[in-house]
Order: C-alpha cells, then sequence, then structure tokens
C-alpha cells in the first residue's frame, strides 16, 4: 500500500543495491534486493565488482532513496568512507545510507561517523530491513 501525499499517490522507494570493490560474493544482496522488491520498491542491483564512483553515479542516475551497500571482504571502511564523501561532495546527503554483511561490531560507530545509518549483519531478517527502510528513508536530511 503506498501513502498518499497531497491526493497523489507517493512513488515507491528506490533503492539502489551495491557490491563494491573485488567482492563477488552477491547472493545475500540479491536476496536483499528481492525482499525489497517484494515490498514494493523499486530496486537497482548494480552487480559485482562496482567501484565508488559508479555506485554514486547509480545513486544519481535513479535518483535513489536508499543506497545499500553490501560487503564481505572486509573492505567495508574503506568503502563506506569514500561513498559516504562522495554522497555528501554531490549533494546526496538525503539518501539513507546502510550497509549489511560480515561487519564486527566495533566497526559500527565508525561507519555511523562516515554517514552510513544502519548496518545489518549477516541472519538479520530481511523484514527488519524493510521496516527500517520503510520508516527512515526519505526522512534523511529533513529537519
Amino acid at each position: 500500500m503506498q501513502s498518499v501525499t497531497d491526493g497523489r499517490p507517493e512513488a515507491p522507494l528506490k533503492v539502489v543495491v551495491a557490491k563494491p570493490g573485488l567482492d563477488g560474493h552477491d547472493r545475500g544482496a540479491k536476496v536483499v534486493a528481492r525482499a525489497l522488491r517484494d515490498a514494493g520498491m523499486e530496486v537497482v542491483y548494480t552487480g559485482i565488482y562496482q567501484t565508488p564512483e559508479s555506485i554514486l553515479r547509480a545513486v544519481v542516475q535513479e535518483d535513489a532513496d536508499v543506497l545499500g551497500l553490501s560487503s564481505l571482504s572486509g573492505a567495508h571502511l574503506e568503502y563506506a568512507k569514500e561513498l559516504g564523501e562522495l554522497l555528501r561532495d554531490n549533494d546526496r546527503q538525503d539518501v539513507l545510507f546502510v550497509l549489511g554483511g560480515t561487519v564486527p561490531p566495533e566497526d559500527a560507530e565508525v561507519l555511523s561517523g562516515y554517514g552510513v545509518h544502519a548496518v545489518f549483519g549477516p541472519g538479520t531478517p530481511t523484514a527488519e530491513l524493510v521496516k527500517y527502510i520503510k520508516a527512515n528513508a526519505r526522512r534523511v536530511g529533513a529537519a
């Protein structure tokens, strides 16, 4: 069910799901992409081996509400930092930036400083991710 703003139905949330760098393990990203689509969101999956610049380009071209970064390679800090900077430099602080994968709990605070709004570890139910995105997308940067 879509909400209504000014008497018109609100467009579905648009999510870019991305796999940065040399991380070729994308089964989880595909599961997440399908769950978000099944929840009524429009999902663009970038595929594997993406650069931060190509991920940003997808976010901008698609006018995405959400960027979901999937990282299983251990390089999540570097890619999140670069993407956080690129989002700020391109005036896209309005994008809800979430990260999923094998992320040590102690990295969550560092990731928050890079602009990541939430971290979802292995085994997180997709319903939890869907609920978080629906509650927080399009509210980022609104004050």
